[in-house]
């Protein structure tokens, strides 16, 4: 599947850091930003996941849910939330999808093989109260097992 802008972002069940979602229930009726990282730990997603998360009340006086995504388990998402409150100096309360069969990945197009056949690429959606998607971001970057 390509997503386009306009189309209707796919709905989903996950398991999430904060619980089990449905996303189109997550989202309410809400603006959503939906963004996916390679993998757990990553220097440069600590940093967005952190800065993202000092930005929660901005979001919220604009009627906008966070959720992010990663190819790793709820396990090693807490961990890494652990890690990223204690390195940012922040506390993060927006959900991170697991998907670790990366199904989501692969329903949202998040899997690039010019990039990795296996880790999603930096990506950001901005979903409307509709469930339409408005904007399609991929944002240039590499991902490396060793960080």
């Amino acid at each position: 599947m390509s997503l386009k802008l306009g189309d209707t972002a796919p709905d989903f069940q996950a398991e999430t850091s904060l619980g089990d979602i449905r996303f189109h229930e997550f989202l309410g009726n809400s603006w959503g930003i939906l963004f996916s990282h390679p993998a757990d730990y990553t220097p440069v997603c600590t940093t967005e996941l952190g800065y993202t998360s000092k930005l929660k009340s901005e979001f919220d006086k604009r009627g906008t849910k966070v959720i992010a995504l990663s190819v790793d388990g709820v396990e090693d998402h807490q961990s890494w939330i652990k890690d990223i409150n204690e390195t940012q100096n922040t506390d993060v309360q927006f959900p991170i999808i697991a998907d670790k069969d990366r199904k989501i990945s692969e329903l949202y197009d998040f899997i690039h093989p010019n990039a990795s056949a296996t880790a999603t690429v930096r990506s950001l959606l901005i979903i409307d109260p509709d469930k339409k998607v408005r904007l399609i971001h991929y944002l240039p970057g590499f991902y490396r097992k060793e960080f």
